[in-house]
């Protein structure tokens, strides 16, 4: 088979032993070797090659987001985006709308531009921006059309009167089901599970996921991604989520691959048990395609939605005194940690609160004390507020951390004012401090919760930089070369990938991310102004345009 060499004004390998080159040798889709022209001539002497040359580019490992949800993500993307800040996507730029003024006066204009008896959904809605928010409001702008309000963090829905008539959605009904204001029409955390079961008719039809998907591969490639763990698969309907992302997304023109990881709530609803999806996940073994993976990984909550301020805080809690959710009880949490843990699974803990994450510490320090184990790969995933010890702590348990520090970009400001005080709000994603715990620190997107622009959250990673121009806890800053880590080599750990993925160094998966400048030279800037000019996934080269 042919040898292809890429070859760059400089490679980045993310290996420390073997830090730079200028070219690199593939074939049948892993790496030879990386270094020069010269140095793969042991090589390149015994097989016919050929060169693609990236001329003045750069090459990094191909960049890895290991929390992003391509389900939820189709589920939106097809929405109207009405979002407090600008965001740019392949089709369209979507302009802010900062105020409650701006954000009515767009769902007017297009609910005014739809087809009659067409349902109504948007995206974006943030309360801290857009004000107050219910079904009578919704019922102002049509008391006919039905309407969806998908809140900003995901985590809660509004609908309007007309759509909880349409899903047959009574009080009667609802009763005292948690999490539910039927007067409102607001529908949250555990409530948001009902609401969606009634929804699914719509925003998980083929066409709608389809649809959907088709823009997360634009949105994915564009983002110079080439792996991403799907961190909740089942969160609408396991099997259905299952058969449709695999229909899409385990194509040969699909530059990237997929690890799915179980939402364990839904998975054991629908399985029968924990048990029965610790055993299904196992059975899952040997059945991976080159795009689309699984592992025995799990995904399990302790509080509330971060963007919904239901993060659940230590003292002093919330400026205005309001209390987080818990999405499972700590009873509940402890008892489903331990089924996984004794399986030997990697726990993947949705933590975003203080007292959230110290449920997740105390919880693992106990499975430790039960059954001690080595590498267990019990990560807290979004890592929203957390404080010095618990940090330690989290070293001294073996745990890493895989971070949302759009977090700090688009709400720090906002919390500073509004929620939790500058000194909380200024050091939420506590990256810096956990770096020199020896913490594994991996950054993802949440994506649709944020931008999937890995480059761009490694900027705000180690610049600080919020969405106001403010400097918000530099103390907690990472230097480029970790931010790098952060969404390559850490992020292949974080998904138990990093024999495979991450580096560049002989024996690993040749996938590569393009870009157009070369941040350790040029600094911090460079992370956010770099644009990605092509992948390359298992030796295949994948430009964009």
């Amino acid at each position: 088979m042919t040898i292809k060499i890429y070859t760059a004004k400089k490679i980045i390998t993310m290996n420390p032993s073997w830090p730079e080159g200028t070219a690199v040798a593939v074939r049948d889709g892993r790496i030879l070797e990386v270094g020069s022209i010269e140095s793969l001539k042991p090589w390149l002497s015994r097989d016919n090659y050929e060169i693609v040359d990236f001329g003045e580019s750069v090459i990094l490992p191909g960049l890895i987001d290991p929390h992003l949800h391509p389900i939820m993500a189709a589920v939106l993307l097809p929405m109207h985006f009405i979002t407090a800040l600008e965001w740019s996507l392949p089709w369209q730029s979507v302009p802010a709308c900062p105020d409650p003024d701006s954000y009515w006066q767009k769902i007017k204009e297009l609910e005014a531009g739809m087809p009659n008896g067409e349902p109504f959904f948007t995206w974006g809605y943030h309360a801290s921006w857009h004000g107050e928010m219910n079904r009578h409001l919704l019922d102002k702008i049509s008391d006919v059309r039905p309407m969806v309000v998908w809140h900003r963090s995901f985590h809660e829905v509004y609908l309007n009167s007309a759509m909880l008539t349409l899903l047959e959605i009574t009080s009667e009904e609802v009763g005292i089901r948690p999490q539910i204001n039927f007067e409102r029409g607001h529908f949250y955390e555990v409530g948001l599970g009902y609401a969606i079961q009634r929804l699914n008719r719509f925003i998980m039809s083929e066409a709608w996921i389809h649809e959907g998907l088709g823009r997360l591969k634009e949105i994915v490639h564009l983002g110079g991604h080439t792996t991403v763990g799907d961190l909740a698969v089942g969160l609408f309907d396991y099997e259905l989520e299952r058969r449709l992302s695999t229909s899409v997304l385990d194509q040969s023109e699909v530059p990237f691959r997929v690890l799915g990881v179980p939402h364990a709530a839904t998975a054991s609803k629908f399985k029968g048990g924990h048990k029965e999806v610790v055993r299904h996940i196992n059975e899952l073994y040997g059945t991976d395609t080159s795009r689309i993976r699984h592992g025995k990984h799990i995904k399990v909550f302790t509080d509330g939605a971060f963007f919904s301020e239901l993060a659940m805080l230590q003292e002093p809690g919330y400026l205005d005194g309001h209390h987080g959710e818990w999405l499972m009880t700590p009873e509940e949490f402890e008892s489903v940690v331990r089924e996984y843990w004794q399986a030997g699974f990697a726990i993947h803990v949705h933590c975003t609160g203080d007292l959230g994450l110290e449920l997740a510490i105390d919880t693992l320090e106990k499975m430790q004390w039960e059954k001690p184990r080595f590498n267990h790969g019990y990560c807290i995933e979004h890592f929203g507020f957390s404080n010095p010890e618990q940090v330690a702590r989290l070293s001294k348990l073996g745990a890493m951390i895989s971070a949302n520090v759009y977090y700090l970009f688009e709400l720090s400001e906002q919390y500073a004012t509004h929620s939790v005080g500058f000194e909380r709000a200024y050091t939420m994603a506590r990256l810096g401090s956990a770096v020199a715990h020896n913490v594994t620190v991996a950054l993802h997107s949440d994506f649709p919760m944020a931008p999937a622009t890995p480059l761009k959250n490694a900027w705000v990673a180690c610049s600080r930089q919020n969405a106001a121009g403010s400097l918000a806890g530099v103390e907690e800053s990472l230097s480029i070369l970790d931010g790098l880590k952060a969404i390559t080599i850490d992020a292949a750990i974080v998904l138990g990938m990093q024999d495979e993925i991450g580096s560049i160094r002989a024996g690993k998966k040749a996938d590569f991310t393009v870009i157009d400048r070369d941040p350790i030279e040029e600094g911090e800037n460079a992370l956010r102004d770099a644009k990605v000019l092509a992948t390359v996934f298992e030796g295949d080269l994948f430009a964009l345009d």
